[in-house]
C-alpha cells in the first residue's frame, strides 16, 4: 500500500509515525528501496548484473562529486529522470532539514545519496564519455538538475548557468 503525501508539513507530522496499522510508514526517498516481494529472483538478478556494469561509472561519479554526497548508486526507482538525491536511512530528508533551518533550527548539514539511472540515456551518453574534465561537468549538472528536482537551492547558481550554456553551445553547433 502507499500513503502519497504531498503537502511540506506532511513530512514534519509524519516523522514520528513508524507504524499505521501494524504496517512500517517508509519513505521512497530515504534509503534503499526494498520491493520485498514485489520482484522475482529474475529481477533481483538483473538489478544486481546492472550495478556491477556500473561499477566504474559510479566511482567516477564518486570522483567528480566528491564530497557534495556521502554515496553514489545505482538505483532502479527512477523511469525518467536520470537521476536523484535520496537521505540515508537513518538521516533527516533535505525538505524536513529546510524546513526547520527556516525555524530557525541549527540542522548539522547531511550529504545526499545521488542514485545513477543505468537506463536513461544521459546516464548511458556519460558512461561512455572518456574526456574527463567533460565527464566531470556533465556529472555536477546532473548532480544540479538533481538538487533543484528534489526542492534544494544550488550552491553556485552562476556555475550551473555557465555549465547549461556550454551545453546549449556545444548542441547548436
Amino acid at each position: 500500500e502507499v500513503l502519497l503525501l504531498a503537502d511540506r508539513v506532511d513530512e514534519w507530522m509524519i516523522s514520528s509515525l513508524t507504524e499505521f496499522d501494524d504496517k512500517p510508514v517508509k519513505s521512497v526517498a530515504q534509503g534503499e528501496l526494498d520491493l520485498g516481494e514485489l520482484e522475482d529472483e529474475k529481477e533481483k538478478a538483473e538489478k544486481e548484473e546492472t550495478s556491477k556494469a556500473f561499477t566504474e561509472i559510479v566511482e567516477r561519479i564518486k570522483t567528480a562529486l566528491g564530497d557534495d554526497v556521502s554515496e553514489v548508486r545505482v538505483t532502479h526507482r527512477l523511469t525518467s529522470s536520470p537521476a536523484c538525491l535520496v537521505t540515508g536511512e537513518n538521516d533527516m530528508s533535505a525538505n524536513l532539514e529546510r524546513i526547520l533551518k527556516s525555524a530557525g533550527q541549527n540542522m548539522p548539514g547531511s550529504k545526499p545519496i545521488f542514485e545513477i539511472n543505468p537506463g536513461h540515456p544521459l546516464v548511458l551518453k556519460l558512461k561512455d564519455e572518456a574526456e574527463e574534465s567533460r565527464f566531470t561537468e556533465l556529472t555536477k549538472v546532473l548532480f544540479d538538475q538533481a538538487v533543484l528536482a528534489e526542492g534544494g537551492q544550488l550552491d553556485d547558481p552562476a556555475t550551473f548557468v555557465r555549465r547549461m550554456n556550454e551545453l546549449l553551445l556545444t548542441m547548436a553547433k
